[in-house]
């Protein structure tokens, strides 16, 4: 007979360091990515000049769960607040590599 294995979810206590707890505002975002990680540059861009305040790196598998959850939560944010209008960025940057 084949062993039955129950998965069940734990319950993550996530601590936020003191310097975290007030977030980074970012208006502009970079997304670049090599064969093994997604780099996502969260900047704040006031002219003229630009600031990088967060660097994240992900797996492509990772980068894949953060659209599913976006794509989630927009939809459920609109079915509350009305439809997101989206606006088209200023200028893309002509300076991004993608391996």
């Amino acid at each position: 007979m084949g062993e039955s294995t129950d998965i069940t979810e734990q319950e993550l206590q996530i601590q936020v360091a003191p310097e975290v707890q007030g977030g980074r505002y970012a208006n502009q975002m970079i997304v670049t990515h090599t064969q093994e990680e997604f780099i996502l540059d969260f900047i704040l861009a006031s002219h003229p000049v630009a600031v990088l305040n967060s660097r994240v790196l992900v797996s492509p598998s990772h980068a894949k769960r953060i659209i599913s959850v976006l794509q989630d939560n927009i939809a459920r944010y609109e079915s509350i607040f009305g439809e997101i209008k989206s606006i088209a960025p200023a200028s893309k940057p002509d300076h991004i590599i993608a391996n």
